[in-house]
């Protein structure tokens, strides 16, 4: 998160610019993510500038024998607690007026871990393949403070004790630096989600700031030699280099943090905070009067910025126009300069003598305390379903979200065997998800992939009922040589009463899971051959469409926005699934394998649609709910009849 400057340090103007570039690149890229694409590492920019910052406060402080715990606390709340406290009102207010029940009840959820910084171990839990899409998280970009601060809850007390060492602190931040930065590394390979939101697979960002401040402070007396200034400007220029080239060439796909982070923001922003202040490209960049200003008001620009962009996209079930997301970020650059000038400089600069500075704190945190509780009522009261904006009209009927369907099978079906495959099977909020039509019979049908062959099995076991369907389903690819499903294709090719395998996945999602050395042709190929060498009739279908917009905006007429819109156009699915359509062409042609073509169940020549005859069929962008399985399960079979054969 950025951080102002304090009046215990020399001012470097540069470090507001830094500052400037690294929220200007969150912002560009959450309002433009097209144009933008590696934006987010700014949020890496600005751990470095925090462990700088603060740290070179603690260390001053030590030196001096000044350092005051209560003093530390009462500056970090009178810094960071004015302007979250009136963007997290703003966004209870909004919500009252412009949220679903469901959205309110997470924002209540949110608003407490933010009250509480504790907001990056809530998405860390939440995460997985059917979390709610981000854009719908108006408090999602708060990871990062919840990081800072547990950071700042254990610095002062380690850097205290160290103290004790003083000699020997270098080296000692040095160790604890390469550590953590190992400790990420160690996370980030098995748990790339641990890796993002774990504070301390974070924590490495902020110790190179520190690190950096530990040893500006060790060399600030000593003279610099003019041909050593000439590098030290060269190595501003690299930093911003390896900045700039992160923004371009890093994407969301991208396996970040890891290297990433490390090589362009991370020893980007070091290069450039431990160059002096006069370096080339710190004084005619970083300290133009511009960068500084943005600079300066870079918090709550931060803050603003994603709650605005977040309600566009709840309210729209979609993303805003360009008209509508430049006139946010222009919104939010105005709101940020309020606050800036209004909220947080009074508070945090105004008359510290008077009687009433000695309450500022006190008051802060007792008003972040009681908009938590408000924020776990909202939450505990299931988003406050007497509201008239939780009133909302049902335009196309069936379920959206996920524990419904999920639900559903433990009322019709039975629990998958055998035992071990069922004790293997992925779960959903504790919820099993493997089953099967019918308890004591063979199985007849097996249907193998990802969450996009789940959603085929309630239909299919509701219109085949004299069959017994199973479906066996892992987060990845259904390949014979993906290690996830290996001990599912033993069992399948080992029963021979199994005689139809249905795949089915989110193929254009998974097209980079293929196993090693190897191509998606050459491992489906693979999977085809081995199973209809062991009998096995193989049926692939080449997936739903899927859409750019919330099933919500299909199934009602929401508050603030009159939309209801259920059609999208068939572009936005084709230019995704080109490539894989020509992969299915060539596969027809394989005796044993039968294609089912779902796409025309759901689109004409020129859109597609969510909803049949008053019917919603999604239960997110591109998930089936139950109405949508059991429709495209009778089209599936008045179209090839002997799948029920």
């Amino acid at each position: 998160m950025p951080q102002t400057s304090t009046p215990h340090l020399s001012y470097r103007p540069d470090i507001d610019g830094l500052r400037a570039l690294a929220v200007l690149s969150v912002v560009l890229f959450h309002a433009f993510p097209e144009l933008i694409h590696g934006g987010f590492i700014g949020v890496d920019i600005f751990f470095v500038i925090s462990g700088y910052l603060i740290s070179s406060i603690i260390f001053k402080g030590l030196d001096g024998e000044s350092f005051s715990f209560r003093d530390f606390y009462t500056r970090r709340i009178k810094r960071i607690f004015p302007a979250l406290i009136v963007v997290l009102i703003s966004c209870l207010i909004f919500g009252w007026f412009g949220l679903l029940s469901d959205e309110y009840r997470q924002l209540g959820k949110h608003i407490f871990g933010a009250s509480t910084f504790t907001n990056n171990l809530m998405f860390w839990q939440e995460s997985g393949y059917f979390d709610n899409n981000s854009n719908t998280k108006p408090l999602l970009h708060l990871w990062s403070l919840s990081v800072e601060e547990q950071f700042y809850l254990l610095w002062p007390l380690i850097l205290l004790s160290l103290y004790k060492w003083k000699a020997r602190l270098g080296r000692a931040l040095l160790i604890l630096t390469i550590s953590f930065t190992l400790l990420h590394f160690y996370i980030f390979h098995p748990d790339r989600v641990a890796a993002f939101y774990a504070p301390y697979a974070r924590f490495f960002e902020l110790l190179v700031g520190a690190y950096i401040a530990y040893r500006q402070l060790q060399t600030q007396n000593d003279s610099i030699h003019p041909i050593y200034k000439k590098f030290k400007s060269l190595q501003s220029v690299i930093g911003l280099g390896l900045i700039l080239i992160g923004i371009q060439i890093i994407t969301k796909e991208s396996h970040f943090p890891g290297w990433y982070a490390l090589l362009s923001p991370v020893l980007g922003s070091a290069l450039i905070i431990s160059s002096p202040k006069d370096a080339f490209v710190n004084r005619y960049l970083f300290s133009n009067k511009i960068m500084v200003w943005v600079g300066l008001i870079s918090y709550p620009l931060y803050l603003w910025h994603w709650p605005l962009l977040s309600f566009g996209y709840i309210v729209e079930s979609q993303a805003p126009s360009l008209e509508a997301r430049v006139a946010l970020v222009l919104l939010a650059l105005l709101l940020a300069s309020l606050t800036y000038y209004f909220i947080e400089k009074p508070i945090r600069f105004g008359n510290n003598h008077s009687k009433l500075s000695l309450y500022k704190a006190p008051l802060l945190l007792l008003s972040m305390v009681s908009i938590g509780a408000i924020g776990g009522i909202v939450y505990l009261k299931q988003g406050i379903e007497n509201r008239s904006a939780a009133e909302s009209v049902v335009k196309n009927d069936g379920d959206i979200g996920h524990i419904e369907f999920h639900q559903y099978p433990f009322k019709k079906f039975y629990l998958c065997t055998p035992e071990y495959l069922q004790k293997e099977a992925q779960k959903y909020e504790g919820m099993i998800r493997c089953f099967q039509s019918k308890k004591d019979q063979s199985i007849d049908i097996a249907i193998l992939g990802d969450s996009h062959a789940e959603h085929l099995f309630l239909g299919l076991a509701e219109a085949l009922p004299e069959k017994n369907i199973v479906y066996y389903e892992k987060d990845t690819l259904p390949m014979i040589d993906n290690i996830e499903f290996e001990h599912i294709f033993n069992y399948v090719l080992s029963d021979k009463k199994i005689t139809k395998v249905i795949l089915n996945a989110y193929w254009t999602k998974r097209k980079n899971e293929i196993p090693k050395n190897t191509t998606f042709k050459e491992a489906f190929l693979k999977t085809i051959k081995t199973l209809a060498s062991h009998n096995k009739e193989v049926f692939i279908v080449d997936d739903v469409p899927d859409f750019s917009f919330d099933p919500k905006q299909c199934k009602y007429l929401r508050p603030l926005s009159q939309k209801n819109n259920c059609v999208e156009d068939k572009n936005y699915f084709y230019k995704k699934y080109n490539d894989f359509y020509e992969i299915l062409n060539e596969l027809k042609n394989i005796q044993q394998v039968t294609v089912l073509n779902t796409v025309k169940f759901f689109c004409d020549e020129k859109n597609c649609f969510m909803q049949k005859n008053g019917e919603l069929l999604y239960r997110d962008s591109n998930h089936l709910n139950i109405n949508g399985s059991k429709y495209l399960a009778h089209e599936l079979i008045k179209e090839h009849p002997h799948l029920g054969k």
